[in-house]
């Protein structure tokens, strides 16, 4: 079955260059889409075998990401029908600048959103640090085009940027494998091979200086494609011009796929013993993210931006809570379904907006709740489940964070990170909230919001407000049982 996860995705991208029909290629990226997610619905009442000698497996981790990431691509491939049919084919002019440009084809948009799901689908599948990090470096080529989808000379320095920085953090974990085959070598005249199963099975026999060197390089160059402060310079200009859609799947599935190989090496640094030098990093790390997010979300005119550092600010949660240990391992992974499901909806109505109002400057918005009130309502629920409202998902998974810091006795922590969370929090609803009262400053021609473009959004801030109520027994279970293999509980 795990071929069928990766070859569906993959084979539909490669058919969908050779179908000349557009809405036959619309249908198949939705075929795609819905036969990825009834295989990842079939992995919580089955077990999948291994492929390839165990390089790619489901366990709980891949389990766990793999089907955020599945559920987000659904979603947006039904946003995507739509939204595709409306976008022009021959010239367009940009509304920032007054001038023409072309989008890129829709079948070479079509087949690298399919690719991109195939390769996560095997990244987070990876069992091998090598075949990891290879597949880590082709999402990042396959994800390029669509941020260039629409083809002027903003979305074109966003995709060089994006390039540009992620191939140096690609380049800097390329180093924690080498320091890690290092810290795996010739113990009693036998390397372990880079497989995680026996990496952690042998994590007394490695080399602690070069496990601590491999973590620290692991963490700085996947935490740059994570977004992880201060290496996230990439993050705002390719969420911001990119489609809507692409940049709900950037930040709901992507930023998780370089948490994964995070994971992946704090679980190997904890084998060897090292788990608290993991921990501290992380922590670190976590509480900078936060700072720079709040820094640069105070009065940002860009609401797509906006988001973008909102991201910023989430990655870091993710990273403190699995550096605070405990309880809050689970408080981190449970964080990581809300925030994908809350942000990925908050970027698809900000679509909407953009195409309502044909601008991404949150001053020129207001009025969204009389003018396109469905997509109004959604971002006003939206903006309060990013910013930690209660009884959102969010707003569960942050506390549970809190609680773990004030238990262990942290309150330089606790007190940091309810400033951080406070300021954020009046940075985001000052500007978020407004948009959607009075009326619009400029005339807005709105035809009838269509129920494509705001049931996939709709559906996904429901189901981070039922999770926010109540969290389902078994993936209560499976996230005791993860944060269990991180060191929590």
């Amino acid at each position: 079955m795990i071929w069928a996860l990766i070859l569906i995705p993959f084979c539909a991208s490669l058919l969908s260059l050779l179908i000349r029909s557009d809405n036959l290629r619309r249908y198949l990226l939705v075929g795609a889409a819905i036969g990825h997610s009834v295989i990842m619905t079939l992995s919580w009442t089955r077990n999948f075998l291994p492929i390839l000698n165990g390089w790619f497996a489901i366990d709980l981790i891949a389990q766990l990401f793999l089907s955020i990431s599945s559920f987000l691509f659904l979603m947006t491939s039904f946003y995507a029908v739509r939204y595709l049919k409306n976008e022009k084919h021959d010239g367009k002019k940009d509304f920032e600048e007054e001038k023409f440009f072309v989008n890129a084809p829709e079948a070479v948009f079509t087949a690298c959103l399919l690719m991109f799901l195939a390769m996560m689908t095997m990244v987070v599948s990876s069992q091998h640090f090598g075949i990891l990090w290879v597949t880590m470096e082709a999402t990042t080529l396959v994800t390029a085009p669509l941020i260039y989808f629409h083809r002027h000379h903003r979305s074109l320095e966003a995709t060089w940027k994006y390039l540009l920085i992620c191939s140096v953090g690609i380049a800097v974990s390329l180093l924690g494998n080498f320091f890690l085959a290092i810290a795996a070598s010739a113990h009693n005249g036998v390397s372990i091979p880079l497989m995680r199963s026996d990496l952690i099975a042998a994590g007394s026999q490695l080399w602690t200086p070069w496990v601590k060197a491999a973590f620290i390089f692991f963490l700085v160059g996947y935490g740059t494609k994570m977004g992880l402060a201060p290496l996230h310079t990439w993050l705002p200009d390719a969420h911001s011009e990119s489609p809507s859609l692409v940049s709900a799947l950037l930040s709901g599935a992507l930023l998780n796929c370089a948490f994964v190989g995070i994971l992946r090496a704090f679980e190997v640094t904890a084998a060897a013993g090292q788990i608290a030098f993991a921990q501290d990093l992380l922590i670190m790390f976590g509480l900078v993210s936060m700072l720079f997010a709040a820094v640069f979300v105070i009065g940002q005119a860009d609401y797509k931006r906006m988001l973008a550092y909102s991201s910023v600010e989430h990655m870091g949660i993710l990273a403190l809570g699995v550096g605070l240990g405990g309880t809050a391992v689970f408080g981190s992974m449970f964080h990581a379904i809300n925030h994908s499901l809350t942000k990925a909806g908050l970027f698809l109505i900000a679509g909407n907006i953009l195409a309502a109002y044909k601008t991404k400057n949150a001053a020129n918005v207001r009025g969204l709740l009389s003018t396109i009130p469905a997509s109004g309502l959604l971002w006003v629920a939206g903006i309060l489940a990013i910013t930690g409202f209660p009884p959102f998902g969010i707003f569960l998974s942050e506390f549970v964070i809190l609680k773990a810091a004030i238990d262990q006795g942290r309150y330089a922590i606790v007190i940091a990170y309810l400033i951080l969370l406070a300021i954020i929090f009046i940075g985001i609803s000052a500007i978020a909230l407004r948009m959607a009262q009075g009326k619009s400053i400029k005339p807005v021609e709105v035809k009838s919001e269509r129920a494509s473009s705001f049931l996939p959004p709709a559906i996904l801030l429901t189901a981070t407000l039922a999770l926010g109520i109540y969290v389902p027994t078994h993936l209560s279970d499976v996230l005791h049982t993860i944060a269990s293999l991180l060191g929590g509980y």
